[in-house]
């Protein structure tokens, strides 16, 4: 059965197929001794995320390390490809998630990163943040939060009164209700809001500097960077704007701020006690090894901090030394199975 997800790999034909996995392991297994266990990972992912994830410098490591990254042939049965140790995905649909559930039952033995319901859970921003705020996490390190928010899934003339009902205050972050998009919208008045396209999540706006912390979670290790982000609201600002203010994606490579020349109280990194029982937690309770949290604080507090956003299987090629990270995770997964 062939899957009809985001991507389509060229059909190789069986025969190619088995001989090119042959020749990958061939030519890795005479890199090493044999006592070395091969571990072999398989990947489905769409087009682009092969660019930006497996670049060349992870795929060498990793070699170097044992591992071999195979592509599944969507072409084929999942279960008539492998063996493999680790399967390593992010495709959308539900045809998708089918063949995966139905792997995991008949292979156990294998890990899948990361089960199907689990990513579904974080994909929908109605239920995405409820763990964070589940935790209500405060100890000597700070407090952590979610920022209010409603949900709207029809109906834009309905949001004004829906917001006041709700006494959400103004201005308004609305991002789309299904977590496959970056792009979000600002709104400063009330009479702006009905131009909003549901479903959408409409979330509180809080003034934080500036910038967000990107918390990257790879099994145990986390690593943290900053990046730019939407600058603060005043209230003169808030009284003399009106409409809504679409931005296509806030957080990006481009928009690094760990070099820029920042008011130490923004730049500052949230607490590392903090960030390794928040990160611990989340785990725990989302089932994943593998996303990010958008990470901001309140502007003029010291350790008031907002949960934004969560991503599953996040841009890791930005993140700082992701190679050696993501091929110790690997090593240690298979060793703890």
């Amino acid at each position: 059965m062939r899957i009809r997800g985001e991507i389509a790999y060229e059909d190789e034909g069986e025969g190619e197929y088995e001989e090119m996995v042959g020749a990958q392991k061939y030519s890795l297994v005479a890199e090493f001794p044999l006592s070395r266990k091969l571990v072999v990972v398989g990947y489905a992912l769409t087009s682009k995320k092969i660019k930006s994830f497996l670049q060349p410098k992870l795929e060498g490591l990793a070699r170097s390390n044992g591992i071999l990254f195979v592509a599944i042939d969507q072409s084929r049965p999942l279960s008539d490809q492998g063996p493999f140790d680790i399967v390593l995905h992010k495709l959308l649909g539900k045809e998708w998630r089918c063949v995966l559930e139905d792997y995991r039952q008949t292979h156990p033995e294998v890990k899948v990163l990361d089960p199907p319901d689990a990513i579904q859970h974080v994909h929908n921003r109605q239920s995405m943040l409820q763990d964070v705020a589940d935790l209500n996490m405060s100890d000597a390190y700070g407090k952590v939060y979610v920022p209010r928010q409603l949900v709207i899934k029809k109906d834009p003339s309905s949001i004004p009164d829906a917001v006041t009902k709700a006494g959400l205050i103004l201005p308004l972050v609305a991002k789309p209700l299904v977590a496959k998009s970056h792009e979000l919208s600002l709104a400063y008045d009330q009479y702006s809001l009905q131009n909003l396209e549901p479903p959408l999540v409409l979330q509180e706006f809080i003034n934080h500097g500036g910038v967000l912390f990107k918390v990257y979670v790879v099994g145990e290790a986390i690593k943290v960077v900053r990046r730019f982000s939407l600058p603060d609201v005043s209230k003169c600002e808030l009284s003399q704007n009106a409409g809504v203010f679409r931005f296509p994606r806030v957080s990006c490579a481009a928009a690094s701020a760990d070099d820029a020349d920042l008011d130490p109280c923004i730049a500052e990194l949230p607490p590392r006690p903090l960030l390794e029982r928040l990160a611990r937690e989340l785990r725990r309770r989302l089932g994943l090894h593998l996303f990010n949290l958008d990470m901001i604080r309140e502007h003029g507090t010291r350790d008031h901090y907002y949960v934004i956003d969560i991503n599953y299987f996040p841009g890791y090629g930005k993140m700082p030394e992701y190679e050696h990270i993501f091929t110790d995770f690997l090593l240690n997964l298979v060793k703890g199975k």
